[in-house]
């Protein structure tokens, strides 16, 4: 099929699926990209393709931010912004040929699990529930997921903090590819919580996901957060070494499984699953080692006062004078005397989860609650890192005595059961149905078993990991219409490419019962 022809068929899924919701800002008809599509045709069939993403559409997260399309970040506070710059990524997108659009639905400043939290309405799973209902697509890159599950797109980008690119892959049937912390610059990413926030990709195939991750992952001088030239060359270095490159090629993985992914919530389909995962990878060779993580259980937690922490203080500058849409008319009934200057912009403007957020995060960081919950939970984020570094034969590259003339400290270690890479489930659960996540036609949130949903992502978050969600087949009847679920490989800081031979590896297999 021609790049065209390919093209256009996913415009025409964009009206097709209308009523999914995952698109905020389609890609129109445009003489302009109609046009770089044919060059990169003629390109592809002269063999001078700038990038296998050479005139393919990429459909982008609404948090990321597009001169040629708004960004609302699916907030009314952003309602009729448009940036006047693109994001880094976007333009490392359009450098290789690809077609950055359309703009796809999420929760609002990516705040949630389950794409319900937008002020454009809630996201729709293409997929339906044993009675017909339809599925949550999972959040916060919810549309994101939904759009390439039904071709609206060649693959997305969109931003995982806490587990919002792999969770909607895994209720999805899609790849969902979260990178190392630093390895994609954020610039021009409106940011949640920027100690956690990292672009990710979700594709049909973890290939594409790879081919995606080759574009972007590069250093970016405006992006603080971004790894230095230094200390990718350091990584590269350790991990063209023989006991590091060898892994897959010529020597089978050693593979962890976290005892403490296990959890009571866990549903037999999903623990079936991991199962059959785990059986057929041993099948072909590699070995399977229970590894501990024993502070897992206190991630969650941790996350839910860190992040919206962070949120708190990103978001304080939207109060419609600097940033974001001044609501109309008086602030307040008192006035702007009793300062009342932004109340009603702020109120109006903030889907109700960003306000809870806010006001959590507001809380942790006062001066009576600072020590007692801010810095306590930055322990834990620390006490989850020793432990993730505790269970990989590769040290961490960035941890303690790996910087130059240290080389010894980094090397591969596979006494007392070290090992490559740790697979477990993505989700605990199949896909609930999107009526039992709502409580009412405003779709706030009927419970906080919607922040359990994270459980199984947020400790690879808050470690700064890379992790990709799978999907494998359900080989039993597990009372959804989704007949594949996610499972997760996660791989020590900067081993991305691991990560993804690993999906690869997983994708292929074959599975029975």
């Amino acid at each position: 099929m021609s790049l065209l022809r390919e093209a256009e068929r996913c415009i025409a899924n964009h009206t097709r699926f209308l009523e999914l919701n995952s698109v905020i800002t389609p890609l129109q008809s445009s003489a302009a990209w109609v046009q770089r599509v044919r060059d990169a045709d003629v390109r592809r069939e002269n063999g001078s393709a700038k990038s296998p993403l050479d005139g393919r559409l990429i459909a982008i997260k609404d948090n990321i931010c597009t001169k040629s399309l708004p960004t609302t970040c699916a907030s009314a506070i952003l309602d009729k912004f448009t940036s006047p710059f693109d994001a880094t990524v976007v333009k490392a997108l359009e450098h290789a040929g690809a077609i950055a659009g359309p703009k796809t639905n999420l929760d609002e400043f990516g705040m949630g699990s389950h794409s319900t939290n937008s002020a454009f309405g809630p996201v729709k799973s293409n997929f339906r529930g044993n009675n017909g209902e339809p599925l949550s697509a999972g959040g916060s890159s919810g549309g994101s997921a939904v759009a390439v599950a039904t071709e609206q797109c060649y693959a997305a980008l969109g931003t995982d903090t806490g587990g919002s690119v792999r969770l909607p892959a895994a209720y999805t049937g899609t790849v969902g590819f979260k990178p190392s912390y630093g390895r994609i610059s954020r610039w021009g990413v409106v940011a949640y919580a920027n100690s956690l926030d990292t672009v990710g990709i979700i594709s049909r195939k973890t290939s594409v996901a790879r081919d995606v991750f080759d574009v972007l992952n590069d250093h970016d001088s405006r992006d603080p957060t971004n790894l230095s030239p230094n200390s990718r060359s350091r990584i590269s270095d350790l991990l063209s070494q023989p006991q590091f490159s060898s892994r897959l090629a010529s020597r089978p993985l050693r593979i962890g499984v976290p005892l403490e992914y296990n959890i009571a919530e866990l549903t037999p389909s999903l623990r079936r699953a991991w199962l059959s995962a785990l059986t057929s990878l041993e099948r072909q060779g590699h070995s399977l080692h229970p590894v501990s993580l024993p502070s897992t259980k206190h991630a969650l937690s941790a996350y839910y006062i860190l992040a919206p922490a962070e949120a708190s203080s990103n978001l304080a500058k939207y109060d419609g004078i600097r940033y974001g849409t001044r609501a109309s008319g008086p602030d307040s009934e008192e006035g702007v005397t009793n300062g009342h200057l932004y109340a009603r912009t702020r109120g109006t403007g903030f889907g109700a989860e960003v306000q809870r957020r806010i006001l959590l995060g507001s809380f942790s960081l006062s001066a009576d609650s600072m020590d007692n919950y801010f810095i306590q939970a930055q322990r834990i984020r620390r006490l989850v890192q020793r432990d993730f570094d505790s269970v990989f034969a590769m040290r961490n590259p960035l941890g303690t005595g790996a910087g130059a003339g240290a080389d010894a400290a980094v090397l591969a270690d596979y006494e007392n059961d070290k090992v490559d890479v740790i697979i477990g489930p993505t989700s605990s659960s199949p896909p609930p149905s999107l009526a039992s996540v709502l409580n009412d036609a405003e779709g706030t949130f009927a419970s906080l078993d919607s922040y359990v949903t994270d459980a199984l992502t947020v400790p690879a978050s808050l470690a700064g990991l890379p992790a990709i969600s799978v999907p494998v087949p359900i080989l039993e009847d597990a009372g959804s219409g989704l007949n594949k679920v996610g499972i997760q490989i996660i791989g020590q800081y900067g081993d991305d490419n691991l990560v993804l031979r690993v999906g690869e590896v997983l994708e292929q297999a074959e599975f029975t019962d």
